[in-house]
């Protein structure tokens, strides 16, 4: 049986070569500040689809421009919106979040100064082999999600998140269910894409997917800090 207690819990009794809790995080950590001195500066396209409860047919579609500089700044432009004016509205609003994450990092990271952890299994993904662990946040906060994280167990870098918000987004998004998938970007471990579900007050079930279709590295410092 899992134990929480205050941080990091014990591992499960087992037989195969399983890393401890404590010694993940660490090696997280690293990997992660490792990842973090490789940054550099980007532009990339995401291209967002909004679904109904059947997932039949796109409601909206929203083309943004994102632009990053390390360590902290991003910027975003809508350069298209087809369709249900609340796909834009969405968007927006989860742009907004990801610029204010951006700078103030910390505030997310899979750190036990956020959340508590426990470990629960081992699980391929994509023909990798990742530790699954559990994360609870330490704080009610709607950017903290409550749920699992999957661990490379070779890089320790994070492939998959999933989870609900520690509190509800806004008044019209209850019932939130994140999706966050991470790859390889011109040697830069960035998430790649997202699937966010939530019921839309008077609207019912929607799901937006989101997907990177287009990454440009370059050295963008000079130009978009004189903007």
């Amino acid at each position: 049986m899992l134990c929480m207690g205050g941080g990091a819990s014990a591992q499960p009794q087992s037989g195969s070569a399983v890393p401890t809790v404590e010694t993940i995080l660490t090696r997280m950590a690293q990997a992660r500040a490792e990842n973090r001195a490789r940054l550099r500066p980007y532009k990339l396209t995401r291209d967002y689809k909004l679904f109904g409860l059947e997932r039949q047919t796109t409601k909206s579609e929203v083309t943004a421009d994102i632009t990053f500089v390390p360590p902290d700044l991003k910027q975003y432009a809508i350069q298209r919106a087809n369709g249900a004016g609340l796909g834009e509205k969405i968007v927006r609003l989860m742009l907004d979040s990801e610029t204010d994450i951006a700078k103030n990092y910390g505030s997310t990271d899979m750190t036990l100064a956020n959340y508590n952890f426990s470990f629960l299994r081992e699980e391929e993904m994509t023909g990798q082999r990742c530790y699954v662990l559990e994360m609870r946040p330490r704080r009610k906060d709607k950017i903290l999600l409550r749920g699992q994280i999957w661990v490379d167990s070779t890089t320790y870098l994070l492939r998959r998140t999933e989870g609900e918000p520690g509190k509800p987004p806004s008044w019209w998004l209850r019932d939130a269910r994140i999706v966050l998938i991470y790859g390889d970007v011109s040697g830069m471990w960035l998430q790649t894409g997202s699937e966010s579900t939530a019921n839309v007050r008077f609207l019912g079930q929607h799901t937006m997917v989101a997907r990177d279709v287009d990454y440009k590295v370059s050295e963008l410092d000079a130009y978009v800090r004189a903007q």
